[in-house]
């Protein structure tokens, strides 16, 4: 009969679908089962035989190729000691920071030529951010650029986020700048309403997992959580034989 015919074909492709069915897309639909609304950037083939990478923002899972198991961690390659899943996060990190463009920042240069460049969120109520910013011209001494994104911990509507507008709608660059240091030695600062883009910025360090300020991006992405002295920063932006040197 027909119709008979017609379920036994329909059956034969859903099979010969699933048996075609490869790594990716195995990987694809488990997770869309799980989390329907994950947005996965990419599946690539990991270190570890038989596991995937899946990036997802700029977080890192690894999921075996039949789509069954989930390892949530870091490889560490114990012969050379190497954290191999931590360049793939740096990588996504930079990505993700750079992209906002350094024309939405507020950028402090080095009173030396600039050796790195360093992306710090902040918060202007935070006690360490502003202990950073005290030692500003101590980091340039050192050669680090800092670039500023804001980071209200306490959410839009807050003083720190209604400060955080207020100095970027201050001005210019520079008295954007004069408004940041006004407003984090504890001077308050006329409050002003622009077009700015502080929402933008607590997008990104919400897309980073960032729990903290200040928190601290490096030209290669490496996030650094919490307040770093200029010269310990300097040496470890520096690589780890400089940093043992402080040590």
């Amino acid at each position: 009969m027909p119709i008979y015919r017609s379920i036994a074909a329909a059956v034969l492709m859903l099979t010969a679908g699933s048996l075609l069915a490869g790594p990716e897309d195995n990987i694809r639909a488990a997770l869309k089962k799980v989390v329907p609304d994950v947005k996965i950037e990419s599946i690539t083939p990991a270190p570890v035989k038989g596991l995937y990478e899946v990036m997802v923002g700029t977080q890192i899972m690894y999921v075996t190729g039949d789509g069954r198991y989930f390892v949530d961690g870091r490889i560490v390659d114990l012969n050379t000691r190497e954290d191999v899943t931590e360049p793939r996060l740096s990588g996504a990190r930079k990505r993700l920071v750079d992209a906002v463009g350094e024309a939405d920042m507020v950028i402090f240069e080095p009173s030396i030529a600039a050796k790195h460049t360093v992306t710090v969120f902040t918060d202007i109520e935070c006690g360490y951010c502003r202990k950073l910013h005290s030692q500003i011209a101590d980091y340039g001494k050192e050669g680090i650029r800092v670039r500023y994104l804001f980071y209200p911990r306490a959410g839009k509507g807050s003083p720190a986020y209604k400060e955080a507008v207020s100095v970027w709608c201050a001005g210019d660059a520079s008295a954007r700048r004069g408004a940041m240091t006004a407003a984090k030695s504890g001077q308050s600062i006329e409050e002003k309403s622009c077009d700015n883009p502080v929402d933008a910025h607590m997008t990104v360090g919400e897309d980073l997992g960032l729990r903290g300020t200040p928190a601290i991006v490096t030209d290669t992405g490496e996030l650094i959580p919490g307040y770093v002295e200029p010269k310990k920063l300097a040496a470890q932006l520096a690589g780890p034989s400089a940093d043992e040197a402080v040590r």
